[in-house]
């Protein structure tokens, strides 16, 4: 058995430290969510007088239900394709051995290399010229979202699947599965772990990018959560409890979405040390 020493002791202490530290921003977003907009007080200290009427205010006068569904369709939509696309990519890249394919496989990880912040202006008057603006931009931020992560899908995929035995396709083979329905039926299903990290992580940066939705919905009435929280800023003032109130509203969902997958994201990462 192994004794508890001075070492353990400090080591505790130390991560207690660091805990308190991460917490205090949570704290601070919590307590100013149920503050009133007269009171001045330090944010470090409760608020006297709570109220939940900030919660209302930013459902109602945000439309955040409307922002909400928007966030949620686009989110559903771009992960799904994603993973659809980025894992039947992977299998072929993972697999093959020729120059070409290696050759394919650096070409999806030099998007990881390429700021995206480059490619708004070109991005949105090609959008703009093929009709995808107003009205149609969640489609065109779709887009956006699929090609913009797709190379980091692609090479957590691949790298998941080369550590996968080629046994399993030989197996599959003899049983007369064609490629397709060995990697649908065989491979797919061992692809749980990974497939729930790339969920969880795409779901993150897609519901929480701000920067996007505000160039590609300007003018729309199609606003995501982002967007539609930072319409309580205004030139001169900004109700900040409210706004509080509507970033705890939207972290709920992901929360939930976290907390269902967890399992599957530190098993997708382990395999991914292991691998």
């Amino acid at each position: 058995m192994n004794r508890y020493t001075w070492r353990t002791g400090v080591l505790e202490l130390v991560m207690g430290l660091s805990a308190i530290v991460f917490l205090i921003p949570v704290w601070i977003l919590a307590n100013l969510s149920v503050r009133k907009l007269s009171d001045s007080s330090s944010p470090l200290f409760p608020t006297q007088q709570p109220t939940l009427a900030n919660f209302v205010t930013a459902w109602e006068n945000g439309r955040l239900a409307k922002a909400m569904f928007t966030s949620g369709y686009i989110v559903v939509i771009s992960v799904t394709l994603l993973v659809g696309i980025a894992a039947l990519a992977s299998y072929p890249l993972a697999r093959a051995t020729t120059r070409f394919s290696r050759f394919a496989y650096m070409f999806f990880m030099a998007g990881l290399l390429l700021p995206y912040q480059l490619i708004f202006i070109p991005l949105y008057q090609t959008f703009t010229g093929l009709g995808l603006m107003g009205p149609r931009a969640p489609i065109a931020l779709i887009i956006f979202y699929i090609g913009h992560h797709l190379p980091f899908s692609v090479f957590l995929f691949t790298s998941f699947l080369r550590a996968i035995p080629t046994d399993y396709d030989d197996a599959a083979s003899i049983d007369g599965c064609g490629r397709f329905q060995t990697f649908w039926h065989v491979l797919f299903p061992l692809l749980g772990p990974v497939t729930g990290t790339v969920v969880i992580l795409n779901v993150i940066f897609i519901w929480n990018d701000f920067m996007t939705p505000l160039l590609y919905l300007s003018g729309s009435r199609n606003l995501t959560l982002p967007v539609a929280i930072q319409g309580f800023v205004g030139e001169y003032t900004a109700d900040w409890p409210t706004i509080f109130a509507g970033l705890i509203i939207s972290m709920i969902p992901v929360l939930l979405a976290y907390f269902a997958l967890q399992k599957r994201i530190m098993q997708g990462f382990t395999a991914g040390i292991k691998g």
